[in-house]
């Protein structure tokens, strides 16, 4: 397994975060202007988690995630927004370092749960411990 560095990113980072943001999106075509404004605001947000993983120096995937309060589960819950990580080093235990990153800091916010939605990879949150709990609904306004 190759060494991975898991760090919350800062503004030093935005050019090659945004490199891999381009290569994620899906839905929505990443704007650089509204990219720079978003990612400015999520390193200064104590609720934003916005980690990166490094290898040799290169930032290889990334996560954002958030956590908040809830009814259901009698206080915070962590949410994953977005994961990523480059196509070339994937299955070598990159995401895994990233989701063990979010993982920790919600554990030190006081999360009772983490969550995220995702149409692609499930056999992978499986293998971490996750379980199918809702249907995602969605709709773009």
């Amino acid at each position: 397994m190759m060494e991975i560095v898991v760090r919350k990113l800062c503004t030093h980072d935005f050019e090659a975060l945004f490199d891999l943001v381009q290569r994620f999106a899906s839905s929505f075509r990443p704007e650089r202007a509204a990219f720079t404004d978003a990612a400015h605001v999520l390193v200064a947000q104590d609720d934003a988690w916005l980690g990166g993983a490094e290898h040799s120096g290169q930032l290889v995937g990334y996560c954002l995630g958030f956590d908040h309060m809830t009814f259901y589960a009698n206080g915070r819950v962590s949410w994953i927004e977005e994961i990523m990580v480059s196509e070339a080093h994937r299955r070598r235990g990159v995401g895994r370092a990233l989701m063990a990153g979010f993982e920790s800091w919600a554990r030190s916010r006081g999360s009772k749960l983490s969550a995220l939605a995702t149409r692609r990879a499930g056999s992978f949150y499986a293998a971490l411990g996750y379980e199918v709990s809702a249907t995602y609904y969605r709709r773009i306004l």
